[in-house]
């Protein structure tokens, strides 16, 4: 029998969420076809972008699995929507950045571009009432994001490598990545999980050849033609092989 959508659970900026009809262990994640920026403060929309983001983090996760990287990714239904293993969230956003950009650039007057030595790793603390700020291992460990520092490490380690897995497949259809977001949560036994999505509302990606903008930055600086960026990425990733 095919899964039942339940009741909504909860709806974010991004998506909805679902409880999945006699399953406990699962949620149904549908993705909306809104803009925001600015913890919402600018929003927007364009047709379609949900079941383009669906797709993204769909083949993402299914890209990452093949590595060994679990997630919450269960399978696709319909056009704009998931079912989902349901975590136990870490109230952490995990941050990667690769190159110098966005809010990195500004703290620093640094160019946009610049490529870092290292992958710097950062977290920011989940509160939308407190616009999710930046905060160090020891602020993380006061706020109860997690119980114990070799939680973070363990984070850091699961973002660093994702980061590599990530790097390869974007270069390999001709972008940089930039820099992205992850988010984690514990699954059932209490192991870390890769959760929410990966997709151009969360990560920058830039054209490798020009440094054309791929992603959400074409919203969040008026540029224009952002529906146009996020179909250009489905359709390079939908060019790589290996993503059963």
């Amino acid at each position: 029998m095919p899964a039942q959508k339940g009741e909504l659970v909860y709806e974010g900026k991004g998506k909805k969420v679902y409880g999945v009809s006699g399953e406990s262990n699962l949620l149904w994640l549908e993705f909306k076809d809104s803009l925001t920026a600015f913890n919402a403060k600018k929003k927007g929309s364009f047709a379609e972008k949900g079941a383009i983001n669906r797709d993204i983090a769909s083949l993402i996760f299914r890209y990452l699995k093949n590595k060994d990287v679990d997630s919450h990714w269960v399978r696709d239904v319909g056009r704009n929507e998931m079912i989902c293993e349901k975590l136990t969230m870490i109230p952490l956003e995990v941050v990667v950045r690769n190159n110098v950009a966005g809010s990195l650039a500004k703290k620093f007057n640094s160019d946009e571009g610049e490529e870092l030595p290292n992958p710097l790793v950062e977290f920011y603390y989940k509160k939308d009432e407190w616009n999710d700020p930046f905060i160090n291992d020891e602020q993380a460990l006061y706020l109860k994001a997690v119980q114990h520092q070799a939680e973070l490490d363990e984070l850091k380690k699961h973002a660093l490598r994702i980061n590599e897995h990530l790097k390869k497949m974007f270069a390999d259809v001709g972008i940089r990545l930039v820099d992205f977001k992850l988010e984690f949560g514990r699954a059932v036994r209490g192991e870390f999980r890769l959760g929410d999505e990966i997709t151009p509302d969360s990560c920058r990606l830039w054209d490798l050849k020009t440094g054309h903008k791929l992603d959400k930055d074409r919203f969040r600086r008026d540029l224009g033609g952002v529906d146009d960026g996020y179909k250009e990425v489905l359709n390079r990733l939908r060019r790589l092989g290996g993503v059963s």
